[in-house]
């Protein structure tokens, strides 16, 4: 346990959470929403510091991050809780954990022994994912530093819900952000995600600001996030706030947790949703959770030459030259070797 970052102190001994865009009004003894941030006699603890829940060697594309030192492995990690409440999340067994407000799980691991774990595994990036990586910032925090000083760079899989001060103190150790941009209607992040469009949008906008190299990825969800028309009003924020350069992953549903009465998405809806980004004026549009498709693959927005091939997280070719294509001589936009 460890005091909390970005909080102030109210009447009755409540406690204002400023780390997300919730916001949360603590009560003493009590919770916030993500579960993990703890309100003791007027002060907010963090629950979850060297907490780790879960650890994993992951290709990088699996975050997904394309664009970000491509078929390199970054050692992934997470605590328990979430600052959403998605109706549809893959990892609801830890993400979720904070409802049931029992003892914290999770093996004692600091932040130095973190990227010795990384380094010993090869890794060229730390990632904070699989559950929402604002809940445990602390800990990211404190280990991104040490990252950043061992060569290793530092990368947040995130639902974009941070705040802005929590995001600019973290700014300058982070090299990569994946954000789910999970729909376009405040109806679908109530009723889906438990948050507010606008939050997103706010801290997407920041990223863009703040220099962070950027992706985003959209769950295509059937009859919940998949017309023609939200699709093109988020593609073209996309573009057009974030920037043609920032690749979009519009990948496919498959029935989870309190979602098990709605259908995967089909195939053609992706590759509508691919076509409707590029229309938009996005440079790269990739369809994800569909392995073999081929709109997993990098083309040059320069001579159309495919540049990267993959089939699932795995890069099978590539034709770069340090960021260039090796046919035109086209910097592609990315991170690269």
């Amino acid at each position: 346990m460890r005091e909390a970052a970005f909080w102030e102190k109210k009447d009755s001994d409540k406690t204002l959470c400023t780390l997300c865009r919730h916001h949360c009004l603590i009560a003493a003894g009590k919770r916030g929403l993500c579960g993990v941030r703890e309100n003791r006699d007027g002060i907010l603890y963090s629950l979850v510091y060297e907490k780790l829940i879960a650890e994993n060697v992951d290709h990088i594309e699996k975050k997904p991050l394309f664009h970000y030192l491509p078929g390199s492995t970054s050692y992934s990690i997470a605590t328990v809780g979430c600052n959403f409440h998605c109706r549809h999340c893959q990892n609801y067994d830890i993400s979720q954990w904070g409802a049931s407000r029992g003892p914290v799980p999770g093996e004692k691991v600091s932040p130095a022994d973190l990227v010795q774990r990384a380094l010993a595994a090869g890794c060229r990036s730390i990632s904070y994912t699989y559950t929402e990586p604002t809940i445990f910032y602390e800990y990211a925090y404190d280990t991104a530093v040490l990252a950043k000083e061992a060569g290793l760079g530092n990368v947040f899989v995130s639902n974009g819900y941070t705040g802005t001060a929590a995001l600019e103190q973290i700014a300058p150790y982070l090299d990569a952000a994946n954000i789910d941009l999970k729909g376009f209607t405040e109806d679908f992040y109530r009723e889906v995600a438990g948050a507010r469009l606008q939050g997103v949008l706010d801290t997407l906008r920041d990223y863009r600001r703040l220099g962070i190299w950027l992706e985003v990825t959209t769950l295509l969800i059937p009859g919940h996030n998949d017309s023609d028309e939200e699709l093109r009003a988020l593609a073209g924020f996309v573009c057009n706030e974030l920037g043609a350069q920032v690749p979009w992953h519009v990948t496919a549903f498959y029935p989870t947790y309190k979602m098990l009465d709605v259908p995967r998405t089909p195939v053609e809806t992706l590759r509508r949703a691919r076509q409707i980004g590029l229309e938009a004026g996005l440079k790269y549009v990739y369809e994800g959770n569909v392995p073999g498709e081929g709109g997993e693959n990098t083309f040059c927005p320069g001579c159309k030459k495919k540049i990267i091939s993959r089939v699932g997280y795995r890069v099978d070719a590539s034709h770069l030259d340090r960021g260039r294509c090796d046919a035109c001589g086209h910097l592609l936009d990315g991170v690269w070797f």
